[in-house]
Parts: C-alpha cells; sequence; structure tokens
C-alpha cells in the first residue's frame, strides 16, 4: 500500500470524501489516505495526523515524496488536537482503530467538533461503541460498509450532524442499520463466525461441573438472536 495504491477498506473511506473536502485523518498510517486523495485533486487540504514520533516522520515523508506539502500536512498531536481553527475542517477520518478507542478520541476533542464534521469511521472492533457515540452526540449515520480483506472483516461507518438525534433499535447498534439491509457475504461470515465463537464458550462451559445457568442463557439467546438476524 501507498499513496497510489490504497486497501479495500481506505478506498472504501476515500470515496465517502466529497469533492473539496478539507480533511483530518487521524491517525494517518504513513499519510496514505490524504495523499491519496490530494493527488487525485480531491480534497482542498488535508491533515495526518499523528501521536507518535515514528509515525509522524513516516507521514512526513511520504508527504514530501508525493510533492505533496502545499496540501498536506503531517501533525504531531494526541488526536484532535491535530486540527487548528483555521484549518476550517469539514471532515475527518479516524481509521484501523478499536471502537473504544475513537470513541475516546472523538469524545476528548469535542471542542474541534463545533463546526460539525463529517465523520468517516472505520473501527477494526467494537463497532456497536461507536454508533452509540455518534447517536448520543448528534450524528446521523448516513452510510455504512462491510468487507473482507486479507482475512480480516472491516467496517466503516459515515456519519454526519443533525440537529434531531437519530433512534436506532438494539439490533441496528449492534450489526448496523444499513447493513443489515444487505447482509452481504462479509456481514454473514462476521457473524458466523461470533456465533462459532460463542457455541465454543458454550460447549466449555457445559464441561463444567456446576454450569452457571443464567450465562448458559445468555449466551444461548446470543447465539440465537444473531442466527434469526441472518436467517431472517
Amino acid at each position: 500500500m501507498d499513496a497510489h495504491h490504497l486497501s479495500q477498506r481506505l478506498l472504501c473511506v476515500a470515496d465517502l470524501i466529497e469533492k473539496g473536502a478539507r480533511l483530518a485523518d487521524i491517525g494517518s498510517d504513513h499519510a496514505y489516505l490524504p495523499a491519496y486523495l490530494a493527488l487525485k485533486g480531491q480534497i482542498e487540504f488535508g491533515i495526518a495526523g499523528e501521536v507518535v514520533k515514528g509515525p509522524y516522520e513516516n507521514a512526513k515523508q511520504e508527504i514530501k515524496k508525493e510533492g505533496l506539502e502545499d496540501k498536506v500536512q503531517a501533525r504531531l498531536a494526541d488526536g484532535l488536537d491535530a486540527i487548528e481553527l483555521a484549518d476550517q475542517i469539514n471532515v475527518i477520518t479516524i481509521c484501523g482503530m478499536g471502537g473504544t478507542l475513537i470513541c475516546d478520541i472523538l469524545e476528548a476533542g469535542k471542542d474541534k467538533l463545533g463546526d460539525h464534521p463529517q465523520l468517516v469511521l472505520q473501527p477494526n472492533v467494537g463497532e456497536e461503541n461507536v454508533r452509540r457515540w455518534l447517536l448520543a452526540n448528534n450524528y446521523q449515520i448516513t452510510a455504512e460498509y462491510i468487507m473482507e480483506e486479507d482475512g480480516h472483516i472491516y467496517e466503516v461507518i459515515a456519519a454526519s450532524y443533525t440537529d434531531e438525534k437519530q433512534t436506532l433499535t438494539q439490533e441496528e447498534l449492534q450489526f448496523g442499520p444499513y447493513l443489515l439491509q444487505k447482509k452481504n457475504a462479509a456481514f454473514q461470515a462476521k457473524w458466523q463466525k461470533e456465533i462459532a465463537k460463542l457455541e465454543t464458550i458454550l460447549k466449555e462451559l457445559n464441561k463444567a461441573n456446576q454450569v452457571p445457568v443464567a450465562k448458559k442463557q445468555a449466551l444461548e439467546a446470543k447465539i440465537a438472536q444473531i442466527g434469526s438476524v441472518l436467517n431472517g
């Protein structure tokens, strides 16, 4: 992967960013995403935010190599502290982290969300946490994608600020309102794997001398719920 060839998951993120955007990519992985978008003429300005010196230097090097120093800046900062008011950022991307960490970054940087930028998020795990944070902070989910790449399954969630809070069911929070509509092969694979994991735990539980009834029932209910979604 480089600034000319993104992974499938980052291409999906890139496709959700409108032309002319002013982008802050937090945890930028060599600045590949903002550099790619700048090379395509898709963004007006980009920030590659990194909290660790090594990745920050890598991002700087990539930007320089591609001749994009007038379009993309690498910044060494914690989370949304990479954003300054003068940047006029209207899109924030956070990719390749756990959902809890993404929520922590957004929560800690709430003062940088005053102009209500679009959020495009790619959590590796904990997608339900991300959806809950978005709803609690008046962000409406506008698009979701799920894909399998190199043996891993990734979800991408795009959201825009709204004056009225979006309402989602527990099922929609867990599985994704848009993903539930399609239930594509990656969706099926993700949740079949989850069923297999829960069934293994249940099997081990049943071997115990004293089976905790409540725990067993909770696992059985989870398995049944996921099965119902997959077959519904």
